[in-house]
């Protein structure tokens, strides 16, 4: 077993077409059915035949709110880390039980590398509470990572130093730097209602964070507000979620892209064991994420998206209460 699974890890990050996704999507589905008991049991409850299943679009996706209650693994590698998702209030957060912090370092780079070049290039500050702050949130673990990879000495967690952060960006454009803002929506929001900074030519990227924080806005509309008073031409954007290894990137117009090792599926809302291979179809979000073999990486998510032509994808709202019929692993 740990051989298939070095040699099937070495394999997630070459993907090179549609058919070695494929291929390798349908081994991590067999391995982790053979190796995630929850995760087998899921397929069972369903009355799949797992030797019947010969594409991606015939492998089950399991409801992220398995994530709450249940410790989602596969294999019998200790834990390294659990990442907790940030929840709302009154419901219980989601767990990532991650087994391999090097694979999730090697998947998050390995993608920012792809999009945005590497981490030493640039200033890197974020408008997020510092590791110190808040334990077990996977986004502030991937930026601590890249602000220490970054070369400039000014990235950090500029949360609670705003006249800092602008004063360094400052000056950072002024001397011909790349900067990147990262931050969550509602934070974006403040420094730019409040302080109104000039961040013209700084990448200014989103991680979404709006609810129950500030009034609900769609992402059109808060990309609105955030180009116009941070004077910006286009707000980039992170799609992720604790319970993944991967992230999808926006560079504007809230079209995201994934690296090469992850996929979006569209499934049909009314019957959600059925998915579409075709574009412009809307529909739940499932995720094929390769790089999270070490727990489960087929997951239906609560969001609603569109896939496009060109293998864009967006994020168009949430809904609660998915349903997959015939199963009742979810009550715990």
């Amino acid at each position: 077993m740990i051989m298939q699974l070095h040699n099937l890890q070495r394999r997630i990050f070459n993907i090179s077409s549609n058919a070695d996704f494929g291929e390798t999507a349908l081994e991590i589905f067999n391995y982790q059915y053979n190796n995630n008991a929850l995760y087998h049991n899921f397929i069972k409850c369903l009355g799949k035949d797992s030797s019947k299943i010969k594409t991606p679009y015939k492998i089950p996706f399991l409801p992220v709110e398995f994530f709450r209650n249940h410790k989602i693994i596969s294999g019998d590698l200790p834990v390294e880390m659990i990442f907790k998702s940030s929840g709302t209030t009154g419901i219980t957060p989601g767990k990532h039980f991650v087994n391999d912090l090097g694979l999730y370092e090697e998947s998050f780079l390995k993608s920012f590398r792809l999009f945005y070049g590497e981490p030493e290039e640039y200033l890197i500050a974020a408008l997020l509470p510092s590791n110190t702050e808040i334990e077990g949130s996977s986004l502030v673990y991937m930026a601590d990572n890249l602000i220490k990879r970054s070369k400039n000495p000014h990235s950090g967690f500029y949360k609670s130093n705003i006249k800092d952060l602008i004063l360094t960006i400052g000056k950072a454009k002024k001397e011909k730097q790349k900067v990147l803002l990262l931050g969550v929506s509602f934070a974006l929001l403040d420094l730019a209602e409040i302080q109104s900074p000039d961040l013209s030519g700084v990448i200014v990227m989103e991680t979404g964070g709006m609810k129950g924080r500030k009034k609900e806005l769609t992402r059109s509309e808060l990309h609105s507000i955030l180009k116009e008073k941070l004077n910006v031409l286009s707000i980039h954007s992170e799609y992720g979620m604790t319970e993944l290894m991967s992230q999808a990137y926006s560079k504007g117009d809230g079209i995201f892209y994934c690296p090469p090792w992850m996929k979006i599926i569209i499934r049909d809302l009314q019957d959600p064991l059925t998915l579409y291979n075709e574009p412009a179809r809307t529909g739940g979000i499932n995720i094929i994420d390769l790089a999270n073999i070490n727990s489960c990486s087929f997951i239906a998510t609560g969001d609603l998206g569109m896939l496009h032509e060109d293998g864009g994808f967006e994020v168009l709202g949430r809904f609660d209460n998915s349903d997959i019929r015939g199963c009742n692993l979810l009550v715990d």
